[in-house]
């Protein structure tokens, strides 16, 4: 059971509220690149009108998206790079089955060896399916959640709806992009620190398609919220948000929770409370688990960064085995563990003291009922 670390409400009250303010309006606010990706703007500019005609198809239906018996719920971002897409899968799936769906989830498969739909199964591994899927696989799969992976969103939706009939609900992870299918809920997310509404579209900037299309979404989510965030710090967010949102779409609010240190080894006793450790990581935006781990009292002495989804090698462990000393626990994600199961890697981990730290997306009462409220009403009795 996951243990949520104790921490502030998100955006409450607080002495702190001057400077997250002052942060909002002069490091919220879009800026020219600097350097050599000044140069690049006029690229973005072309990137950003290709993508704003192609989406005026599919606003027009010139372009079509299609729709499925069952509803859609899809959760991505603007921007390129880790917003927290995984944790609010989790989270929307657990909520799902709470309310007596039959939920299915659908994902790319990023940094998989094989193409085209695909039905995770228990022979499958991080490298059949990709990281994520895997982890869906594991976590989800014993309570009869099935997970697919597709470039083409459609035909893995069409894969599951043929192979699980049963399915009432379709999470679909990291599809925002995909104008193909028609989501029945669009959810964006946003980092804190790295708004979308402050950045610039590739290759000046790391935003996928421009501001403008958060208007596509039923919610926007700011994640990674800094806890205890003040009120008033938020509502300027919210603001700026607002600017780009359709009229009525909610702005939510969530942080990061995370739970106990657990042995990947069964033979591994706990980690020692505090003290020297070392960190491994292949995610997108490693620092809010590195933060964590400070404010536990480690001290992160090697940090083995790898870029997201990346495929480890025994060369990549030999490096961190060099920096380790006996007694020095080494964390890592429970992503990135999907990948540290593939069988080539057995002897390199050997003796190596791994601890995974499971994170969950964590929204208030209010964010989280909203949320609820919008999530499509499950079928039959319960839907009353």
């Amino acid at each position: 059971m996951l243990q949520a670390t104790t921490r502030p409400p998100i955006c409450a009250g607080g002495p702190a509220a001057a400077v997250l303010l002052r942060a909002v309006a002069l490091e919220h606010c879009p800026r020219m690149p600097a350097g050599f990706a000044f140069l690049l703007l006029p690229f973005s500019w072309l990137y950003a009108g290709v993508l704003a005609v192609r989406n005026w198809l599919y606003d027009r239906g010139w372009k079509h998206s299609e729709a499925f018996a069952v509803p859609l719920v899809g959760v991505g971002n603007l921007r390129v790079g880790g917003t927290g897409k995984t944790p609010h899968v989790i989270w929307l799936l657990e909520e799902l089955l709470r309310q007596g769906h039959r939920p299915a989830v659908l994902s790319r498969g990023y940094g998989r060896r094989t193409r085209g739909p695909r039905l995770a199964g228990p022979l499958d591994s991080a490298a059949t399916v990709g990281d994520e899927p895997w982890q869906y696989f594991e976590q989800f799969g014993p309570r009869g959640v099935p997970v697919a992976v597709a470039e083409a969103r459609r035909l893995g939706v069409e894969l599951l709806l043929q192979a699980h009939p049963e399915t009432t609900v379709v999470v679909l992870d990291d599809a925002y992009q995909h104008r193909a299918v028609r989501p029945a809920l669009n959810v964006l997310l946003t980092e804190w620190a790295r708004p979308f509404y402050a950045d610039h579209v590739l290759p000046a900037g790391r935003l996928r398609e421009s501001r403008v299309g958060a208007r596509r979404a039923d919610i926007i989510i700011a994640t990674k919220c800094p806890p205890g965030a003040p009120a008033a710090a938020c509502a300027a967010v919210a603001q700026r948000i607002r600017c780009y949102a359709r009229p009525g779409a909610p702005v939510l609010f969530s942080s990061y929770e995370y739970g106990p240190p657990q042995a990947l080894a069964e033979a591994a006793g706990p980690p020692a409370p505090a003290g020297s450790a070392l960190l491994l990581t292949g995610i997108a935006q490693p620092g809010p688990l590195r933060q964590h781990l400070e404010g536990l009292g480690y001290e992160v002495v090697f940090h083995a960064d790898f870029p997201d989804h990346h495929a480890f090698v025994p060369a990549d462990l030999a490096a961190l085995r060099e920096h380790w000393r006996p007694g020095w626990p080494i964390f890592t994600t429970t992503k990135d563990a999907a990948r540290l199961a593939d069988p080539a890697l057995a002897a390199a981990l050997a003796g190596l003291p791994l601890y995974t730290i499971a994170v969950r997306a964590a929204l208030g009462p209010r964010d989280a009922a909203l949320l609820r409220a919008r999530l499509p009403a499950p079928p039959g009795p319960r839907a009353a």
